[in-house]
């Protein structure tokens, strides 16, 4: 059951709901503005399905959260990613490949003309522990770090990075950024927000405005999703817990004694004392 006055956003019918409508597609078009270089803006999009399927049998078919293409005919995949994946770049970089297969043409005729294609990855978790930057936006450069190829980008936002306070939002872009992180706690429209768009998302987002059967539909949602990081908390757990333990065999190897093994491992120590019965 939610216990939240705004629905949460990286479930996917929060996300969807947000981000999906036709009839809202204002909401999107703002948020990818806000994310997209300035001479990459939009001014209208449409939604195409979002499942790809792939050339033959053997390969595997592409499902993203959004597809859209704006008046140039340019494809816009919006993935919402709420853990870490392995080969999480490998799996960003195969999506873009459908729109560009796509866009192919029969025919002798066709002069292999592509148009752009953006993937936009909003993270739910931090891909790079050795940078501040949470904005990233990837181009393909050669040798001279100059742009080969202007008609592919990838845009990684990694969310848990963005710390700022609601005193401190700039920018349209910090303010998209701070709602997405925080709508959940909100209990009321936050000042700051103040702008237009904003309040149609929150009035959107409001649980008690959903209709029933949407409510229901959020309800199961939400506790898969929940579901869902109570399992990768589990196995987090588990693996700090195996690190440890690592460590303290280690410790008993180099001669350590059990309370000093214990002090600097975290570990009890009847659990340090049982990793020596072993």
């Amino acid at each position: 059951m939610c216990t939240s006055r705004y629905i949460n956003p990286f479930t996917d019918f929060g996300f969807k709901k947000i981000f999906g409508e036709e009839a809202n597609k204002d909401i999107l078009i703002d948020f990818l503005n806000s994310v997209l270089p300035a001479e990459d803006q939009i001014y209208d999009l449409t939604y195409k399905s979002t499942e790809h399927l792939p050339k033959n049998d053997t390969d595997r078919k592409a499902i993203y959260d959004l597809y859209c293409e704006n008046d140039k005919g340019e494809k816009f995949i919006v993935e919402l990613q709420r853990a870490e994946q392995t080969h999480f770049k490998d799996r960003t970089i195969y999506y873009s490949s459908f729109p560009i297969q796509e866009q192919a043409k029969r025919g002798k005729g066709w002069d292999y003309e592509l148009k752009a294609v953006y993937v936009v990855s909003i993270m739910d978790f931090i891909f790079d522990e050795t940078e501040e930057d949470f904005h990233h936006i990837v181009q393909l450069k050669n040798q001279k770090n100059k742009v080969f190829y202007d008609k592919l980008k990838f845009v990684y936002l990694e969310l848990p990075k963005f710390r700022k306070k609601e005193k401190d939002l700039n920018s349209n872009f910090d303010k998209w950024l701070y709602l997405l992180n925080n709508i959940t706690t909100f209990e009321q429209m936050p000042v700051v927000l103040k702008e237009h768009i904003f309040r149609k998302v929150l009035k959107l987002a409001e649980y008690t405005a959903l209709p029933k059967a949407d409510q229901e539909q959020y309800d199961e949602d939400l506790k898969r999703f929940r579901d869902y990081v109570n399992t990768l908390d589990t196995r987090e757990e588990k693996g700090r817990r195996e690190a440890k333990v690592e460590t303290a065999l280690k410790f008993l190897s180099m001669g350590l004694g059990i309370a000093q093994v214990a002090e600097g491992t975290g570990l009890t120590i009847s659990d340090v004392e049982a990793l020596t019965k072993k």
